[in-house]
Order: C-alpha cells, then sequence, then structure tokens
C-alpha cells in the first residue's frame, strides 16, 4: 500500500514539473512579439560622425542589388582613409520595414523618410529599382522627397533608371544626363526636353551624376571619390575591392560651367 501511495505521488510531481515547465515556455513565446516591437520603436540610429559627408541611399521594394551595394561599399570605405572627410552612409525608405530588393535580398532601412527627421543629407544616391519607369514615378510622396533633398544636397547621383526618378522630379532640367543603356530611347521620350547623353558610363553635370548602372555603379562612385579625394584615394578605394580604376579608360562626359 505505501508503495502505491509513493508511485502515486512520484506521478504528480512528474505531471507538475511537466505542467510548469510547459507553462514557463508559453510565457516566453507570448512576450516575443512585445520585445520585437519594442526594439523596432527603440531602434538604434546609425551612429553618424561628424565631419563627414551624410549620404542617402534611397531604397525600396525593387531595388536592384549592384545599384544600390556598388557605391554604398565604395562610399563605406572612405572611413577607413585617413586625412580625408569621409563619408556616412545611410538607408531612407518609405517604411521602417525590411524592404526587398528585386534579387530577394531584405534590407531594415535606417530612416523613414514619410515620418523621420533626418539628418541633413551632402550626397542623395538613388538606385535603380523595379518600378523606376511606371508606378514609382507616381509616387508624389517620393518624387518630393527626391526634388527638396536635391536642393540643398552637395551631389546627387542615380543608377540606371534611378534618372527617372530625378528626372520626374524636375531637378535634371537644364542638366547633361544619361540612363540605362537600352533605356535611353524611352528617357528621351518620356523626357523629351532634357540633354540626353549616350554610349557613356556616367555623366557628370552640376550637382548631379548619372551612371548607366549595373557594374558600372562602381564607376560613377569612384569618379565621385576621385573629385573629392583625389586619384590616389580613389585607386586606395579601388583596390581593396579588386578593381582596376583609371578615369581615362572610363567613357564619360563631365559638363563644366
Amino acid at each position: 500500500m505505501k508503495q502505491v501511495k509513493e508511485n502515486k505521488m512520484k506521478k504528480i510531481i512528474f505531471l507538475l514539473t511537466i505542467l510548469t515547465a510547459w507553462t514557463g515556455c508559453k510565457k516566453v513565446e507570448e512576450k516575443e512579439p512585445v520585445k520585437q516591437e519594442k526594439t523596432l520603436e527603440n531602434r538604434v540610429f546609425p551612429k553618424l560622425m561628424e565631419n563627414r559627408y551624410n549620404v542617402a541611399f534611397l531604397i525600396m521594394d525593387g531595388t536592384f542589388n549592384t545599384e544600390f551595394t556598388a557605391p554604398f561599399d565604395i562610399f563605406q570605405h572612405t572611413q577607413y582613409r585617413e586625412e580625408i572627410k569621409a563619408m556616412n552612409v545611410f538607408t531612407v525608405a518609405n517604411t521602417l520595414k525590411p524592404v526587398t530588393t528585386f534579387e530577394g535580398v531584405r534590407i531594415l532601412p535606417d530612416y523613414d523618410y514619410t515620418k523621420d527627421t533626418l539628418p541633413p543629407i551632402d550626397i542623395l544616391v538613388v538606385p535603380s529599382a523595379e518600378h523606376h519607369l511606371d508606378s514609382d514615378l507616381e509616387d508624389t510622396t517620393l518624387i518630393n522627397f527626391v526634388r527638396k533633398v536635391s536642393e540643398k544636397a552637395l551631389f546627387v547621383s542615380s543608377h540606371c533608371d534611378g534618372a527617372f526618378v530625378l528626372a520626374k522630379s524636375g531637378v535634371l532640367d537644364g542638366f547633361a544626363s544619361t540612363t540605362f543603356p537600352s533605356d535611353i530611347d524611352k528617357y528621351k521620350t518620356m523626357f523629351p526636353n532634357l540633354d540626353v547623353r549616350k554610349d557613356v558610363l556616367f555623366v557628370h553635370d552640376g550637382k548631379f551624376i548619372t551612371s548607366a548602372g549595373g557594374a558600372r555603379s562602381f564607376d560613377a562612385a569612384l569618379y565621385l571619390c576621385e573629385y573629392l579625394y583625389g586619384a590616389e584615394i580613389a585607386r586606395s578605394l579601388s583596390g581593396g575591392l579588386v578593381i582596376d580604376w583609371d578615369l581615362s579608360k572610363v567613357s564619360h562626359t563631365v559638363i563644366k560651367r
């Protein structure tokens, strides 16, 4: 009889142990979403060093990887060069939720330009995105943002079809520009009053640098670095990415006014 009672007690203790463990797991699971929400609300903004150029990359769903990552890599590496005014790089979008590139990479934006107070933007970079020839051009909030930032920025750079967004905002009026080679004719048709250059990899006119895009986005980014820091720094940056950089061998147009 005593043995039976002891066995019953052991079973009860075992069941209580399982129940306690299960309840504890459930509580942890219920708390997780709260932790995620707090992380989003209290997110850590990029640490922007003083006495640097603030470089904003405009991203959205459908952004093409190379047009974003090529200039981002070049500009980000300026912080490892001494005795220059390096660059703070960060991303801006119309959301804080992850955006998905055309190739499927998910990126968490640093700032929501529709809600956040943004730091001063010295250089705006507009990579190409999937809908830059159609629906993105009807996004008045996006177009107005580009127009407003371009007024005060020192430089504005587009890659591939990012030029369509700049053109739609009106900031390229009176300036020469280029875009993705196979979209040149559509670019001319859509913006017949623009000075469009073809058969070049990038055009620099005033504060605007427009690039053919793709892997040649590296060229436009390295050119801006050479313009700001000199050829030696540009070659150093390109060497770090195993790129044979020589501006004289790159087809481009610089308009001097």
